[in-house]
């Protein structure tokens, strides 16, 4: 599972030893800090493998890290708060995520236009709507 949040972006996997205990992965240490933080876990250095940093925590710890997450939300656009917390290098990360994940947007999603004399959205005529 890929998580994006405002203090980074981590991968979460079930881990191979210990199938009760979650291997959290990130690119940058300071995405794990927080969730590091919460399990009084340790963060490993793992610079030959893929993600180089990796935490291991239980289940409930990495969900009570989401629901905190959810919990403390107070932005309204996710892109203008990470540049607060992360800057604008990560921010040109998640745009080009944005971009890529742009593209797997299904057909009536992508069959809509914005008419700028209605200021609104249409959808194509072929869904029957107008």
């Amino acid at each position: 599972m890929w998580l994006f949040t405002e203090t980074g972006f981590i991968s979460a996997v079930r881990h191979r030893e210990y199938p009760n205990m979650v291997m959290v992965r990130a690119r940058d240490e300071m995405s794990l800090i927080p969730l590091a933080r919460l399990g009084d876990a340790d963060i490993d250095f793992t610079p030959n493998a893929d993600y180089a940093y990796r935490v291991v925590v239980d289940n409930e710890t990495l969900t009570e890290f989401m629901a905190d997450s959810i919990e403390t939300m107070e932005y309204d656009n996710f892109k203008n708060r990470v540049t607060k917390t992360r800057g604008n290098k990560f921010v040109n990360a998640l745009h080009r995520v944005w971009e890529v994940m742009h593209q797997v947007e299904d057909e009536k999603a992508s069959t809509r236009y914005y008419d700028l004399e209605e200021d609104k959205y249409f959808e194509d005529l072929k869904y029957g709507h107008h």
